[in-house]
């Protein structure tokens, strides 16, 4: 394996759209700059070890997830967890999610994962603004669609990069 293979990481995440996306990221930006400059808002659809055991190549299958019609989660008001991290929890919508994360990972047998949006990561320095006044503008409950299933890789410490987007488009009809 090359050096950059064994130092980047891959997942499937979930993109926020405008216009939500805009006002998450003023809210990011103040909250944790160094996740901001990272990454922008997402839902993490499948972390990097669940699928370190996948290739590239069966990572083509996410063209089948263009059949799943987009994905609308529900969240919930801000909340604070590991000393200074933040997210905002889904509080509706997790089935789809959690369908969708069946459909990447190929096994009805994968673990629990909770949709959230991390507005904070706790890994990070403690930011001045990391105060519940920067967030304090919020109104919670609020709905996102998403629409574009994104598989994306780290290298090192450096900014997440886009490889693959999927459209989510098969309607209920």
């Amino acid at each position: 394996m090359s050096p950059a293979t064994t130092n980047s990481r891959r997942q499937v995440t979930l993109f926020v759209p405008d216009p939500t996306r805009s006002m998450l990221e003023a809210i990011r930006k103040r909250l944790d700059p160094v996740q901001y400059r990272l990454i922008r808002a997402h839902v993490t659809l499948c972390r990097e070890d669940e699928l370190a055991a996948r290739s590239v190549t069966e990572l083509e299958a996410l063209r089948g997830l263009a059949q799943h019609r987009p994905l609308t989660l529900h969240f919930g008001p801000p909340e604070v967890f590991d000393g200074h991290g933040v997210l905002l929890p889904c509080i509706a919508g997790e089935s789809h999610f959690h369908r969708l994360r069946v459909a990447v990972l190929g096994s009805e047998d994968i673990r629990t994962h909770r949709a959230h949006i991390t507005l904070a990561h706790p890994g990070n320095p403690r930011a001045p603004e990391n105060l519940p006044l920067t967030y304090a503008s919020l109104t919670a409950p609020f709905s996102i669609t998403l629409s574009r299933v994104s598989l994306i890789e780290q290298f090192g410490l450096a900014p997440w990069q886009v490889r693959r987007e999927i459209d989510l488009v098969a309607s209920d009809a």
